[in-house]
C-alpha cells in the first residue's frame, strides 16, 4: 500500500536502471558471416519451402530472412524461382486420377480448365 501524498508535492521519484541506460541494445546482435546467409537465402527460395520455418531452423526471425532475400534479389545475386525457368521444356508425362471407379489419363497438353470439366463430369456421373 503506498503512503499519502500530499497534493502539493512538485517533483516525482522515478527508478533508474542502469543497464537500460547504454546505448546498446540489451541482446548483443549476431553478425553472420556472408555465405552463410547466402546459403539459408538459397534454402529459403527453394520451391515449396516454408521461408519462416527455414528462419527457425536457423534461429533467426522470418522478417529478417525475407530482408536478407529482398537485398540479395535486388543486388542480383538470386533469382526468384517462382517461375519456371523459360529453357524448362514442359512435363511430358501422363498423370493419373482416380475418382469412383474412373481412371482419368491426363497429358501435358490438357489445359487446367478443360481438365476441371472433365472432373466435374466424372464426379458428378
Amino acid at each position: 500500500m503506498s503512503a499519502h501524498v500530499p497534493s502539493d508535492r512538485s517533483f516525482q521519484l522515478l527508478e533508474v536502471v542502469p543497464s537500460r541506460m547504454e546505448s546498446t541494445p540489451a541482446v548483443a546482435r549476431r553478425n553472420w558471416p556472408d555465405d552463410t546467409k547466402a546459403r539459408i537465402v538459397e534454402e529459403a527460395l527453394a520451391p515449396d519451402v516454408n521461408v519462416s520455418a527455414v528462419a527457425r531452423r536457423h534461429g533467426i526471425s522470418p522478417s529478417q530472412l525475407f530482408g536478407w532475400r529482398r537485398k540479395a534479389m535486388a543486388k542480383g545475386q538470386v533469382k526468384r524461382r517462382d517461375a519456371p525457368d523459360e529453357d524448362a521444356e514442359p512435363a511430358s508425362g501422363v498423370v493419373e486420377i482416380g475418382i469412383g471407379g474412373a481412371t482419368v489419363r491426363v497429358g501435358s497438353a490438357v489445359s487446367e480448365d478443360h481438365l476441371r470439366r472433365v472432373l466435374r463430369a466424372v464426379r458428378s456421373a
